[in-house]
Order: structure tokens, then C-alpha cells, then sequence
């Protein structure tokens, strides 16, 4: 495959829209999307991971989610990794169908080796479909993409901090953003001094299987807000964590998995769909849908559970993402 328009990575990764006036952008998030193992047989044979979701996902001006593959047929698993996936590149049109941007900050973007993540990126680009978080070298990795929707500039940053870091981007070598404190700030204030009205970075972090944030997420998630980002959304433990408001902007710290076969207890087997709503001013509201997982690993609405919500900086609960009062 060609690559599409690489020159336009040397900073931000800018992806217009034709704008109109409207006071307010939604924004669907979802965490992490792993296409081998059981989804990526149904996908091969024709199901669609992400139908259950098809009314969610229509009702918003953009989609982000987390993906933990890379999606090739080039290289080799990594040795002594435990677990590996790979996607069949027959995925793409599938996720082009859903999702405006997808984080490769993960780490599972490695898993075949820098050849298969570079055939994901290619593959990606050709089908016009945005990434952050990753790059084919450090400087790419920590670029933004900003989609603009209804005039409103929205900055997306992706960052691991998972091992293994070999999966990290070197100077000249293609791989993921890790997260490191002092660069990750800088990132924001760079986006914000550049224009954009939203800036959200999006973490794999946190320890897996654990309900609550750890104190490093914490107090990184803070950090993030007084430089200037708008809210913080992450993803990886394999369950939802927490969500909170800091200084009015909302927290999501684990968003839990959307399409990941392999797991057994409830609570795996159990994610996020949130939906924000977006401002000039920041982020108005926040809601959440819940997502159960059959034994494919694929997704389908529980409307009867209820999750974290918020609006104007208080935190609620809602049922079938329909607010139904303070939490």
C-alpha cells in the first residue's frame, strides 16, 4: 500500500471536516479493541464486532477507541512475550466504519515486531483513518492528531506505560509514545499554545484487573489538567475503574475492554462506552454506556446498569446512559 500523506506528520495530523455552526461536539470513547483470537474469527466470517453498538456510535460526531493489536500479515511474534495478537488487515474497513481516530499507545502494538506496526500505520493511513500514540519514529509518535467537528478543534494524544518499553519509538525507529511525566506535559501545552479548544490525552496505564486507580494515575491525571488538558481518558487494566471530576474536568481512568475475547470474570467482561460532550469552554457532560461481552469477546448494550456520568463538574449515575441522579 501507498502511504497517504505522511507529510502532514511532522507535527499535528490534521484532519478537517466542512464545519457548521453548533455550540457542541459528542465524542464516543471506548478502551480496548483486540481483534485476534475469537473476534478476529467472527470478523473473518463476516460479523461485524461492533453491530450491537451501531445506534451508540451513530448518534456522535466522532469515535476514538484503543487499539490493542497491530493489524498486519508481516512479521513474527515477539519472543518471550506471553501474550501476542495480530489482527487480519481485513479489520480495517470494519474499525473505518466506526472510528474517526485510534490510539496505538499500547502494549500490544509491538507484538509482531516494528514491521507489522508499520504495515498497521500504512494500512491505517490508506484508509484514511487517523492514529495516535505511535509513529514511525519519536517524533510522529508524540504528534496529535486534531479533528475539527462543528468548528471545534479537538487535540488527541496517546501514551503506554506498560511494558514492555522496547515497544517505545526511538529517534529514528518506528514504535509507540511511552509516557514519560515531563514530555507528556509538554505535548499538552504544545497543543493547547497551538490552537486546539479540546485537548484529551488517552493513557494505557494502571495494573491489571484493579477496580481503582493507583496513586500514579492519580496524580499523573492531575498533572495532565493543570497543563492544560481537558479531560483524561485511559484504558488497559482489562476492567473499568473510576470515573471523577478534578478542577470540573473529568477523569475516565480505565474505560475497560470493548472487543477482547479471553476472559472470564464479569468484571472483564464488563466496559465503557462514554459520550462527551465538548465546548469552546471544555467538557460540558459526560456519560457512559455499559458494554457486556459474550464469550467472543464482542459487545452489546446492558441498558438496565448503571455507571459514572457527570455534568457541570458533579458526578452522577446513569442507567442506560440516561442520568437518574448523584452519585
Amino acid at each position: 500500500m501507498k502511504l497517504v500523506a505522511w507529510a502532514l506528520l511532522a507535527s499535528a495530523v490534521l484532519v478537517p471536516v466542512v464545519a457548521r455552526a453548533a455550540d457542541a461536539v459528542t465524542l464516543a470513547v471506548v478502551g480496548d479493541i483486540q481483534l485476534d483470537g475469537p473476534a478476529g474469527t467472527g470478523l473473518l466470517a463476516g460479523l461485524d464486532p461492533f453491530e450491537r453498538f451501531r445506534v451508540e456510535f451513530g448518534e456522535v460526531d466522532a469515535a476514538l477507541g484503543n487499539l490493542e493489536c497491530p493489524v498486519a500479515l508481516t512479521g513474527a511474534p515477539v519472543v518471550g512475550k506471553r501474550f501476542t495478537f495480530r489482527a487480519h488487515p481485513r479489520a480495517i474497513p470494519v474499525l473505518a466504519r466506526y472510528f474517526s481516530a485510534l490510539s496505538l499507545a499500547n502494549n500490544h502494538s509491538g507484538d509482531y515486531g516494528p514491521d507489522a506496526l508499520l504495515e498497521t500505520m500504512t494500512g491505517l493511513s490508506a484508509a484514511e483513518l487517523p492514529f495516535f500514540g505511535a509513529g514511525r519514529n519519536l517524533s510522529e509518535a508524540h504528534r496529535a492528531v486534531v479533528l475539527v467537528r462543528h468548528g471545534i478543534r479537538i487535540a488527541l494524544l496517546g501514551y503506554d506505560e506498560f511494558l514492555p518499553r522496547f515497544f517505545e519509538a526511538g529517534p529514528e525507529t518506528p514504535g509507540v509514545a511511552w509516557s514519560e511525566d515531563e514530555d507528556v506535559l509538554a505535548d499538552i501545552r504544545r497543543e493547547r499554545a497551538r490552537g486546539a479548544d479540546i485537548v484529551i490525552p488517552f493513557m494505557h496505564w494502571g495494573w491489571e484487573h484493579e477496580t481503582e486507580p493507583c496513586p500514579r494515575q492519580r496524580e499523573l491525571a492531575r498533572k495532565m489538567l493543570d497543563a492544560g488538558a481537558d479531560a483524561v481518558l485511559g484504558a488497559h487494566p482489562h476492567v473499568t475503574q473510576g470515573a471523577e471530576f478534578y478542577r470540573g474536568k473529568p477523569i475516565l481512568y480505565s474505560l475497560g475492554n470493548f472487543v477482547f475475547g479471553g476472559f472470564d470474570t464479569p468484571e472483564a467482561r464488563t466496559g465503557w462506552l462514554a459520550k462527551l460532550t465538548l465546548t469552546k469552554r471544555g467538557v460540558s457532560s459526560f456519560q457512559t454506556y455499559v458494554a457486556r461481552l459474550d464469550d467472543q469477546g464482542l459487545p452489546a448494550p446492558d441498558l438496565a446498569a448503571s455507571s459514572p456520568c457527570g455534568r457541570d463538574g458533579h458526578l452522577e449515575q446513569c442507567r442506560g446512559a440516561k442520568f437518574v441522579g448523584p452519585d
